[in-house]
């Protein structure tokens, strides 16, 4: 799967300075996936060793405008701590600390997607699972893999996303 994001990155994104975020972000995920679901658990070191490649990364290669890059991380930790608080725990700390990580990698508005999009496969493939009896509500499920699916599509397909919902709302 490491091989085939790797492959598939500068095909989405060309051979531009940003592939090296995309790689980043591919390893970072790859790590998150496997310990999520194998043990629950998405490790502090783990999104702090990539926090700090990450800020060297943003620090070469900024967003535009540089400030999108802290205000993503802000938007995301607060948001993810804020559903933690309503939820009694229903988000786990490394969900936050990994989001506020995506939010700083990837700007506001490709974390806002990424959220909602993460949110959205989680909840259905929990539907699917709860629907063939392969899980039972209210048991948890490791989030960390919606996550990197939610964050990598919204990553590399935002512009795409949003042109055709604005087309769809057009036309309604």
């Amino acid at each position: 799967m490491t091989g085939l994001l790797f492959v598939s990155a500068p095909l989405l994104l060309g051979w531009t300075l940003e592939l090296i975020v995309a790689w980043t972000l591919i390893s970072l995920f790859m790590i998150i996936f496997v310990s999520d679901i194998t043990y629950m658990l998405i490790p502090d070191k783990v999104v702090l060793v990539f926090a700090g490649i990450f800020l060297l990364e943003r620090l070469i290669l900024p967003l535009s405008p540089w400030w999108d890059s802290l205000l993503g991380g802000v938007i995301a930790f607060f948001l993810l701590f804020l559903i933690a608080i309503v939820s009694r725990g229903g988000m786990g700390g490394g969900d936050i600390k990994l989001f506020a990580l995506v939010g700083f990698v990837v700007g506001t508005k490709v974390f806002l997607l990424s959220f909602f999009l993460a949110t959205l496969f989680g909840a259905f493939v929990g539907g699917i699972g709860i629907l063939f009896k392969l899980t039972e509500r209210k048991k948890p499920i490791p989030f960390g893999p919606f996550i990197a699916v939610g964050t990598l599509t919204a990553y590399y397909f935002y512009e795409s996303i949003l042109s055709y919902y604005l087309s769809f709302l057009a036309g309604v």
